[in-house]
């Protein structure tokens, strides 16, 4: 399975991104979309879009926050960071620092970050590919704009 992960959009992203998500099996976004709207050429993509409210959304329909079990592994996905990561998650993905992260804490919990496609912090825009074998995370890959 491959998924494909944004965040932090900002009612902006580069032209050439939605192309560049083509293959995906699933695409999350992990908040601050801003417009709704801004997700119409994702949406078209076909895949699944599963897309978690920001701190800069204001769109009820999509969650606060998710859990979503894929190949065996338990992910979270949120928004802002939590302190800590809810009991039973695998891993945990968020956006909102808008620079990408890979680290594991003391519980074990996988933290990820795929970077923003707008207003980098870090100077890099990114997303990132996701993709999972049976039990396992086979790679994650940050992918620069």
């Amino acid at each position: 399975m491959r998924i494909a992960v944004v965040s932090d959009t900002h009612d902006r992203y580069p032209p050439d991104l939605p192309g560049r998500l083509r293959g995906a099996d699933e695409i999350w976004h992990l908040g601050d979309v801003c417009d709704p709207e801004v997700l119409a050429e994702f949406e078209a993509l076909g895949p699944p879009l599963i897309v978690i409210r920001g701190n800069n959304d204001f769109d009820p329909r999509w969650p606060l926050e998710r859990t979503l079990p894929r190949e065996g592994i338990i992910f979270h996905l949120i928004h802002i960071p939590p302190r800590s990561a809810p009991k039973g998650a695998q891993v945990l993905l968020h956006g909102h620092t808008h620079v990408p992260r890979d680290e594991v804490d003391a519980q074990g919990v996988r933290w990820l970050n795929p970077g923003c496609i707008s207003f980098p912090r870090a100077g890099i825009k990114s997303f990132a590919w996701l993709t999972l074998e049976p039990g396992r995370i086979r790679s994650w890959e940050c992918v620069t704009l």
